[in-house]
């Protein structure tokens, strides 16, 4: 499993020019799922994710977490961070979890998450969405549950 994790000030997806997702500060999340992908990877992302200590303290120093400052998420689903490059000009995606199989682990991820009280947004998985971002920083972290980078 992949994240493109965004601190952002605030963050919203729309579908046909309606809002279906929209936050405040905290992170915009985008998520990819490999077909090597199992629980374990899910719970990886989700610890990764809610305790990263990316928000400044009072010294403005990078030293707290989402929870700590009561931050939100935006989680938009994205086969494509498993786009394979390294060859020609079109980007390969054999490595990218598919259709249902793929809705499932993200719908477990997403209940994960939202037992960690916090406020949940998502895009709508599969749809063509726009998301807006104001990142704040900028801070963009790269996770992947293999380790790869």
């Amino acid at each position: 499993m992949r994240a493109v994790v965004q601190r952002v000030k605030e963050s919203s997806v729309k579908i046909d020019g309606s809002i279906v997702g929209k936050i405040n500060k905290g992170f915009n999340v985008l998520i990819g799922i490999s077909k090597d992908d199992t629980i374990d990877d899910l719970k990886y992302i989700k610890d990764k994710i809610m305790n990263l200590r990316v928000f400044e303290d009072e010294n403005n120093k990078m030293n707290l977490s989402i929870k700590d400052v009561n931050g939100e998420l935006l989680i938009v689903s994205q086969f494509t961070l498993y786009g394979d490059c390294r060859k020609g000009r079109r980007p390969n995606f054999m490595n990218a979890l598919s259709g249902d199989e793929a809705e499932k682990l993200y719908e477990e991820f997403l209940g994960m998450i939202r037992q960690e009280n916090i406020v949940v947004e998502t895009g709508v998985f599969g749809a063509d969405m726009e998301v807006c971002i104001i990142n704040d920083g900028p801070v963009t972290l790269l996770i992947d549950s293999k380790k790869t980078f």
